[in-house]
């Protein structure tokens, strides 16, 4: 196999193709848009505008290039490099400070709902992505995450859970409450609500990260919490579907014919769809079922494809139009790319609902006598969703096509326009607002007009749940109690774990038993939060395509057939010589490759800043150590004739310096240390 393209590695280039590039570019286009008119002035600066289109491009390119060389953090949606995190925050300011200025030199007194939820996403983007990407760097794209095991990943999903409500929410909410209107010729159906929408939105949203660890060995106060506000967050978040489908009260005649109008009723049902299921999903009784299955892969497509894509669809083929002075070059393309689109989305997510169901059914059945788990081998629930994975591919491909069908239209479009050289503004410079309340102001009336205020009250209510949540784990050390018998990572496994990293198994793999019988059954012993102290990020993972690997390393239970060395040399070598079912990609390029140990110290040393009590004659001694623990391992794996018949030769690099040796001592390691010896 190629590396690049194994599934490991482009996994994280998918999500992030989608997040940043495809939504975020769509957001930027429609909040430049929206913004310069709400606010009736151009935007405070063109060379901000032209740095901040560039340089957000320019990072696009670096994650496809970074992503598949398997540069990675392995954080879900954070998966690139310190040096892009940098540069991240650095274009978001300028996107801020271009926002922001524009807002201060506006010609509009009250600042519009849409402008509301632009600053909410700035504000909290920020925060989410600084605290999250605090990382310890050892090489020009290698770092550490700060925070360790239960830490690390309260902060990662606390920043996974608001990426998707700040990033892919607040911003297209601001979009809707911006086009819908437009595009209806009719006002938003309530300002009231729109006010409730926005604040209880922004303030619940931000406690809901850790619904997403539920029956962990997160602490049961973090997860209760997490429940609680997702459950609340159902209100608000229907609130808004509500406010955005009653403002086409009185054009429904139109939306029959209308595509622009048809794309943005499904993506505001999509919106509601994705918005009750999530809540649901935080319920400890459903998340048992539909945690790391399928189940979930659906409903983030479902927010993805339906509320995402179609409302960045209807806009565009509203806007273009606008913005080259023409009509639509086909109304039945747009048509026909909305039929095919919806037909896609419900082929790829609908298979992916039964698929859920299927693998956590299958994991939980225990033989009719109640001993044995029914589906004891892993593979059995593997291959049981081949035709489900099949018709996924074919709803995926329907909706692709109708985006080619999308791009082709708008260039036809484009070709038969004029460009909009400048609109302009349509109302006077304003005089100079007073700074307190008028007579008979409400209070939020005023508040519209003082954006400077109204950006500081959006930060305290994102960050009071932020706060709560997170300090008393990050500062409280009782709140993760230690294991006595949890050593640090030999050399050797800490170069194997980044070797992990690298090939993003994470993204199929999870390393979490739950407190579940099938779960202690099938993997052993549950996880608890001490086993992670020393896990810069930590390795939860959130899918489980193929088994657990949290006690890969216990050898001689019967949950795990007594793995030995040679078992995990062939399985990567080529898993489907093990099991002609299995669907797990090669990775012969861990056998052939060198393992590269000039950083091993200097990772050691990033470690002991990070509280790893390796010793300094550890460090100075890695690479013999290092050598040691290999040449054990070499030794296990040339005692297999075939093996040695194959591998045994003198070559560049012997056995024990090949990269599969640092992996193998790595898998032999996971869950050893926890195992209290009777």
């Amino acid at each position: 196999g190629v590396s690049f393209l194994s599934f490991g590695r482009l996994r994280p280039l998918h999500t992030n193709a989608v997040i940043f590039a495809f939504v975020g570019n769509a957001m930027f286009a429609g909040i430049y848009y929206s913004m310069q008119r709400l606010l009736k002035a151009r935007m405070f600066s063109d060379l901000l505008s032209k740095i901040h289109f560039w340089g957000w491009q320019l990072i696009i390119v670096a994650a496809a290039i970074s992503l598949p060389l398997g540069y990675s953090t392995s954080k879900e949606y954070a998966e690139l490099e310190w040096p892009i995190d940098i540069a991240i925050a650095l274009i978001w300011v300028v996107f801020g400070i271009n926002m922001i200025g524009t807002i201060i030199k506006r010609r509009e007194r009250h600042i519009y709902v849409a402008i509301w939820f632009y600053i909410a996403t700035f504000v909290t983007v920020a925060v989410l992505h600084i605290f999250n990407s605090l990382e310890l760097p050892v090489s020009a794209m290698k770092s550490y995450s700060v925070y360790a095991g239960v830490q690390d990943a309260l902060v990662q999903w606390w920043y996974g859970h608001n990426a998707v409500a700040f990033f892919l929410t607040t911003p297209f909410l601001g979009m809707m409450y911006y086009f819908v209107p437009k595009v209806a010729n009719r006002p938003v159906y309530s300002y009231r609500l729109s006010i409730i929408h926005f604040w209880s939105l922004i303030f619940i949203y931000i406690w809901a990260g850790p619904h997403h660890l539920l029956y962990t060995a997160l602490p049961d106060w973090a997860q209760n919490l997490g429940v609680v506000f997702s459950i609340m967050l159902l209100a608000p978040s229907w609130g808004g579907m509500i406010n955005g489908l009653l403002t086409l009260r009185g054009v429904w005649d139109k939306v029959r014919t209308d595509a622009v109008l048809k794309f943005f009723v499904v993506a505001i049902t999509g919106y509601g769809m994705a918005t009750f299921e999530g809540p649901m999903l935080s319920l400890k009784n459903v998340n048992a079922i539909a945690h790391f299955t399928d189940w979930i892969i659906a409903h983030v497509h479902v927010g993805a494809l339906a509320w995402n894509g179609f409302l960045s669809f209807g806009m565009i083929y509203w806007l273009i139009p606008r913005m080259t002075k023409t009509k639509l070059f086909s109304e039945k393309l747009a048509n026909f790319h909305f039929w095919i689109g919806t037909l896609g989305i419900i082929l790829y997510s609908l298979p992916m609902y039964v698929a859920g169901f299927l693998q956590a059914s299958m994991w939980k059945q225990f033989k009719p006598d109640g001993g044995a788990l029914q589906y004891g081998n892993f593979l059995e629930t593997v291959t049981e969703l081949m035709p489900m994975y099949w018709m996924r591919a074919i709803g995926g491909t329907l909706y692709l096509t109708g985006v080619i069908v999308l791009v082709y239209n708008i260039i036809r479009t484009v070709k038969q326009g004029s460009p909009v050289e400048n609109e302009l503004v349509e109302a006077p410079a304003l005089a100079v607002i007073s700074p307190s309340r008028l007579k008979g102001e409400k209070l939020h009336s005023w508040l519209e007009r003082k954006p400077v205020q109204f950006m500081l009250l959006t930060t305290v209510a994102i960050l009071i749940g932020g706060l709560i949540q997170i300090l008393p784990t990050i500062l409280v050390k009782s709140n993760i109690p230690t294991i006595a018998a949890v050593k640090p990572y030999t050399p050797l496994e800490l170069e194997g774990r980044d070797l992990y990293i690298r090939e993003g198994c994470v993204g199929c793999h999870s390393q979490m038993v739950r407190p579940f019988r099938s779960e202690v059954e099938r993997y052993g012993d549950y996880s608890k939060a001490g086993e992670f102290v020393y896990d810069h990020p930590f390795l939860w993972g959130s899918k489980r395509t193929g088994p657990d690997l949290a006690r890969e390393g216990v050898k001689g239970k019967p949950f795990n057939g007594g793995r030995d060395d040679v078992w995990h040399f062939n399985h990567m070598y080529d898993p489907q010589g093990l099991n002609e079912k299995s669907i797990m990609p090669r990775y012969q390029w861990l056998i052939k490759d060198e393992l590269d140990k000039s950083s091993t110290q200097d990772k050691m040393r990033a470690m002991v800043t990070l509280g790893v009590p390796y010793t300094e004659a550890e460090i100075n001694n890695a690479l013999k150590h290092m050598d040691e623990q290999a040449t054990k391992i070499e030794t296990n794996l040339l005692a297999n004739p075939e093996i040695k018949k194959s591998f045994g030769k003198e070559t560049a690099a012997p056995l024990k310096n090949r990269e599969i040796v640092a992996l193998i001592a790595y898998l032999q390691r996971l869950g050893t240390d926890t195992q209290v010896k009777k």
